[in-house]
């Protein structure tokens, strides 16, 4: 802090310095400038000059410091030291620190030096806090580091170091508190290092920058790291970097740690890990593991827990502490552990085996074992069964195969069975039944029109229902799939089982006996391995083509089939037939079931036959004759004429398949050519047109009759009608009259009724109106006189209070008055009364007396003055 004068001026002879003020003087003649300090009055002389006016010491608060640059050289004994010429010695350059506790005076400044810094406080470095400090150059640091704790209440004073430490350049260190921090020239603050607090469950992870010693006195290499696990504040020195804050990982009974290490070292454990090498960490070690410099967790491991219900397979296990690669080892419950490292489950967690009666196990040995279950020395690739009941935990010798369980089948099921052993397949129906160990379910292939036609005519029976790919999201938005949408596979291990409809006859061909079967409905058809349904294809359509009919039965009849036919006459016109048949085949004896399916396409057959005798038939007529006669002609060319009567026979028997044509049908005849068919319209149209002029003109003659008579009707109606409606409208007058003598009646009474009422209600409301009146205004003059009563009564009452106040009052002044009295009386004396009484008449007759008046009495006329008994009580009572 220097304060200068303001009026300075250099040339002034006589400088008056006050206490702790200073100045420089130079002298002109040798340049030396000195310190001049007060209290003093100095004449200058005529060669010496003020460079610095009046200035103040620099006084340093406590606990404070400032920055001298351009200090004086001081001596052993602190004093400054001077050259030949008497000028103060400088370290030009040099910067020092001046602490409140070494300075604790006021002092001066010699010429040349100069406050670099202001006054500053010193720096109180807290606990867990510490200043990072480096050396600007050499210097070497031995006394006073001053520290005093501020967390204690002792006072530690000065702490003389007396090891000499040498500080190089570019040198840094930690200044660590609770202390004050006195600085130096030679030392600069970098920045303030906050301890790390290690709490529970972690570690600080540090790095050494460049070799080091750490806090537990081990000796660290540049780039080494390691842990600091100790809970609570650690302050990391200069040649230590946070690499990050290691948190505990938790092990619980539930979970471990899979670790591995990634260096050669020893584990907090004790336990020396090779680079590589892998291991758990688990409860039973620690409850909570902080990950190492040298460790990496891989994973973090749940217990495996087996129940007494479930096992397992390890693959790779370890046993007594080596692990064997390539082996499977068996684990069964109840029991909990972890998976090693290397260790893998072969499936998961597994429940064991248990087997229903109807339910068995199809295993096979994977190498040669001794089964201890059964007591059976199993060889590879054998294969046994294992039936229930029973509980089954499988060995690792052995490979589960399936699971079967046993085919329920009814009367009308069976399935395709296949033994292993010989490749013969049979067909199993109406049983239970379970597979054997040789034996396994069998594929029946069907041909696909086979299956279309199984589908379509079996009604779905033996088929699952899929949903189509193509329409899979469409079928489940429905409620209800369509059929199209809709893919039926059929269970191909299933008897292939057909029901015959009634009155239909199925064929099935068996290719290894090389023999046919056939069936009459009703009945169920179930095929046997080596057996197949014969598909009929029949002709259909109008005229009948050949393939147009494919079905796996055949109808039996009674049916029809319709046919077109052309047929030419004698005379070259040539017609068109429509003729349906009726027919129906012969079963009634077992040689005309096996005849039915001699013929393939029976409709075919049968209709080209008919049609061949219908042309044959109408060849030799004419068209006239057969226009007149198409029936008869063509009954008879198919039916034929009994030779002895000569009628018509009743039906047509085919020998070959026994079918029976009982009937034919003529729907239509219509002729080829042109102009035979505008002819033959022609005549049908005259025709039509005579018979519907004659219905027309009959018609027309019983719709007029019918009118006539209608019309009748209508007048004698009407007639009825308005006599009716005379009745009416006189009945009307007189109830529309007696209604009016009624109203005009009701109303008057109404009217008198309705007046004499109101007009009592207005009187008797009038009268108690006046009574309410009256009841009101006794009430209001009771409320006033009570009102008047209680205010009188209120107001006596106030009346008799404040006198009796004022009473009280003027008695309590009064007995105040008088006990005041009586005790200035008391406190006075009689006698000393009497004696002032006495002393002023005294005086005042001594003084007339002087004056020589005998008595005087001076008043202004216009108060009387009684002079009776006006001393009594000032001095006594008269005894």
């Amino acid at each position: 802090m220097q304060s200068k004068d303001r009026n300075f001026n250099a040339y002034e002879s006589v400088v008056n310095l006050a206490p702790y003020t200073f100045c420089w003087i130079q002298d002109q003649n040798t340049s030396v400038t000195r310190l001049v300090s007060g209290p003093t009055r100095y004449t200058k002389k005529d060669n010496e000059i003020v460079t610095r006016g009046t200035s103040k010491f620099v006084n340093l608060p406590p606990e404070s410091y400032v920055a001298i640059e351009n200090p004086v050289v001081r001596d052993e004994n602190n004093e400054p030291t001077f050259d030949d010429f008497n000028q103060v010695k400088l370290r030009h350059g040099d910067v020092e620190i001046r602490c409140s506790r070494n300075w604790n005076e006021p002092f001066p400044l010699y010429p040349g030096e100069q406050i670099k810094e202001p006054i500053t406080k010193l720096t109180v470095v807290q606990k867990n806090t510490a200043l990072r400090l480096r050396a600007k150059r050499n210097f070497e640091e031995q006394a006073e580091e001053i520290a005093v704790k501020e967390d204690d209440s002792t006072d530690y004073g000065l702490e003389q170091s007396l090891e000499k430490n040498i500080r190089n350049a570019g040198d840094e260190w930690l200044f660590k508190g609770p202390a004050t921090y006195i600085p130096r020239a030679e030392v600069e603050i970098l920045e303030e290092v906050q301890a790390l607090i290690v709490k529970k469950n972690c570690a600080l992870r540090l790095r050494a920058r460049r070799k080091t010693v750490d806090a537990n006195g081990i000796s660290r290499k540049a780039g080494e790291e390691w842990l600091i696990r100790d809970s609570g504040a650690y302050l990391p020195s200069v040649d230590e970097e946070l690499i990050k804050i290691e948190k505990a990982q938790v092990i619980t009974d539930k979970s471990a740690l899979h670790l591995k290490a990634l260096n050669l070292y020893t584990d907090i454990y004790g336990v020396q890990r090779k680079a590589g090498e892998e291991w758990l960490v688990t409860s039973q070690n620690a409850d909570n593991h902080i990950c190492g410099v040298y460790e990496e967790i891989v994973d973090v491991v749940p217990v495996t827990t087996l129940t007494n219900r479930e096992y397992c397979i390890v693959v790779n296990p370890w046993v007594d502490g080596v692990q064997k690669l390539g082996t499977r080892q068996l684990r069964k419950g109840e029991s909990s552990f972890f998976l090693q490292p290397g260790e893998e489950l072969l499936h998961g967690v597994q429940d064991i085996e248990v087997l229903q009666e109807d339910e068995a196990l199809l295993l096979q040995a994977d190498e040669d074992f001794e089964d201890e279950q059964f007591k059976v020395k199993r060889t590879a690739g054998d294969r046994w069964l294992v039936r229930g009941p029973c509980e089954y935990t499988p060995n690792i010798a052995a490979t589960l195969v399936t699971r079967r369980k046993a085919i329920p089948l009814d009367v009308n099921e069976g399935v395709y069975v296949r033994d292993n052993k010989t490749g013969a397949v049979r067909s199993v129906k109406g049983a239970t039944y379970m597979l054997k160990s040789n034996e396994e379910l069998w594929s029946k292939q069907l041909p696909k029109e086979v299956e279309q036609l199984l589908l379509k005519q079996n009604l779905g029976q033996g088929y699952i229902v899929l949903p189509d790919e193509k329409n899979k999201l469409k079928s489940q938005r429905t409620a209800l799939t369509p059929l199209d949408n809709l893919k039926r596979v059929r269970d191909q291990t299933r008897v292939v089982k057909f029901r015959v409809p009634h009155n239909s006859a199925m064929q099935v061909y068996d290719y290894k006996k090389k023999t046919s079967r056939i069936l009459i409905g009703p009945d169920m058809v179930m095929l046997e391995p080596d057996e197949m349904f014969s598909v009929l294809r029949l002709s259909g359509d109008k005229p009948k083509k050949p393939n147009m009919i494919k079905s796996l039965v055949l109808q039996l009849g009674p049916d029809f089939m319709t046919d077109i036919v052309t047929v030419e006459t004698s005379d070259h016109a040539r017609l068109q037939l429509t003729l349906s048949y009726n027919w129906h085949f012969d079963v009634s004896s077992e040689e005309g079931r096996r005849k039915i399916f001699n013929v393939r396409d029976f409709t075919g057959t049968a209709c080209k036959a008919l049609a061949s005798r219908v042309r044959g038939a109408v060849a030799a007529i004419s068209f006239d004759s057969f226009h007149k006669n198409s029936a008869k002609v063509i009954r008879s060319s198919i039916f034929g004429r009994n030779k002895e009567t000569g009628k018509i026979n009743d039906c047509l028997d085919f020998p070959q398949n026994s079918l029976k044509i009982t009937n034919v049908d003529i729907q239509s005849v219509e002729p080829v050519d042109v102009e035979t068919r505008k002819s033959l319209q022609k005549s049908v149209q005259m025709a039509i047109t005579i018979t519907t002029n004659s219905q027309e003109a009959a018609a027309r003659h019983q719709a007029m009759a019918e009118e006539e008579e209608a019309e009748g009707q209508l007048v004698q109606q009407r007639l009825k009608n308005e006599s009716e409606a005379e009745k009416r409208k006189k009945e009307l007058l007189e109830l529309k009259a007696l209604s009016s003598a009624v109203e005009t009646s009701g109303q008057a009474k109404a009217e008198a009724q309705a007046l004499a009422e109101a007009t009592q209600i207005k009187v008797n409301a009038e009268l108690e109106q006046a009574k309410i009146l009256a009841e009101a205004k006794q009430i209001k003059a009771n409320e006033e006189i009570a009102e008047m009563k209680a205010r009188n009564l209120a107001q006596i009452e106030h009346q008799k209070a404040l006198n009796q106040l004022e009473i009280e009052k003027a008695n309590a002044l009064a007995k105040v008055e008088t006990d005041k009295f009586k005790q200035m009386i008391d406190a006075i004396g009689a006698n000393t009364i009497a004696d002032i009484a006495r002393a002023g008449p005294e005086m005042q007759a001594k003084l007339l007396s002087g004056l020589g008046i005998k008595s005087t009495l001076i008043t202004d006329g216009s108060s009387p003055i009684n002079l009776f008994q006006t001393a009594n009580g000032l001095i006594g009572a008269p005894k």
